[in-house]
């Protein structure tokens, strides 16, 4: 179903695509969620895949690549410390700022997870051709930088 807003044409196509766009995500992230361990949300699992595929990273860093807040994400990575998945190591050059590496046990994790995760991505996107796909990835993207002109 799209908008009820009895708006111009423009207004009302732009409405209409925006909630598909929304409920279709909602929808895909929480098929996908079901794979997840059931004590580990999307953000925790976007902190450990960052820090797998691009190594230690400070907070901000790690916040700008899963798209939240630093102050959302001392939180996550206090509850992956707790859990023993992260660690971390301060500078030894300024006290003040830190980084943030896996664990032995946090890299055994993830290594095991995301495969996993991968999987149930493609299988969803599977409805889609690779054309499709790179259609969808590319309006994405323009949508996303819209925003940052």
């Amino acid at each position: 179903m799209g908008t009820h807003f009895k708006g111009s044409a423009e207004q009302v196509a732009a409405l209409d695509a925006y909630i598909k766009l929304v409920r279709s995500t909602d929808s895909l992230t929480a098929r996908v969620h079901t794979v997840l361990p059931a004590d580990l949300t999307i953000t925790q699992f976007g902190v450990l895949e960052a820090l797998h595929h691009l190594g230690p990273m400070c907070p901000s860093e790690i916040a700008g690549k899963v798209l939240k807040s630093a102050g959302n994400l001392t939180l996550v990575i206090e509850n992956l410390t707790k859990a023993d998945l992260v660690r971390r190591e301060r500078n030894p050059d300024d006290r003040r700022f830190f980084t943030i590496h896996l664990t032995a046990k946090g890299e055994a994790f993830i290594r095991a997870l995301f495969p996993k995760i991968a999987r149930a991505i493609t299988a969803e996107f599977g409805v889609l051709s690779p054309a499709e796909q790179t259609t969808l990835a590319g309006l994405c993207r323009k949508l996303g930088r819209a925003a940052a002109a």
